[in-house]
């Protein structure tokens, strides 16, 4: 039997939410929340080099959205260690049956659901909990030249973020990303198809 269940996101194929399997005792829980063997059998092939861990202290601080193009466009696996987030996704690869479309998936400390978001998606996430800690592997360096981002509140995308826009706490930086129609076409479909499995 599997220790982790893996589905795909509601409108979102590519991005899968991951739920580890957690053993608890006396003593409190064991979860293994990465497998290679049961991920490439869902159709997910990817070697992490990094992982990253952020501290939120504000309730409604936005971080994204993010990603990065080239050789460094990154994969993500994202989890909630403490607190809780709003994990948002957007398609931004041109020719995707769903381009412009995103997933908003709640990770949290108490649900223990992760977030799997290939290439070729913008994203982000709202912390809906004060103190807030979240960790994230992924699969190509963090690399200044090659970062992009998607404006956090375009009307075009629609994203149902969980704080009013003049109360979010975001870096200067993510005011400033394009919208979606201004992106160029960094990642087209027919490069960052669907995974299979």
């Amino acid at each position: 039997m599997s220790t982790i269940d893996v589905v795909a996101a509601d409108g979102l194929p590519a991005v899968r939410i991951i739920t580890p399997r957690r053993v608890a005792d006396a003593r409190g829980f064991f979860s293994e929340v990465w497998r290679a063997d049961t991920m490439g059998n869902c159709g997910i092939d990817v070697q992490f080099v990094q992982e990253n861990h952020a501290l939120s202290r504000a309730v409604g601080t936005i971080r994204g959205m993010h990603f990065q193009t080239g050789k460094s466009a990154q994969a993500k696996l994202v989890r909630c260690a403490r607190g809780s987030i709003l994990d948002v996704a957007v398609d931004i690869r041109r020719g995707s049956p769903t381009f412009g479309h995103h997933a908003a998936i709640v990770l949290s400390a108490e649900n223990w659901k992760q977030a799997y978001i290939p290439a070729g998606f913008a994203h982000g996430y709202c912390t809906l909990e004060p103190d807030t800690e979240v960790i994230y592997k992924v699969n190509a360096y963090y690399d200044p030249p090659f970062e992009q981002g998607l404006l956090w509140n375009d009307p075009d995308v629609a994203i149902p973020w969980p704080v009013e826009a003049g109360r979010a706490v975001l870096a200067e930086k993510d005011h400033t990303h394009p919208r979606l129609a201004e992106l160029p076409d960094f990642f087209p479909f027919a490069s960052y198809p669907d995974p299979h499995g």
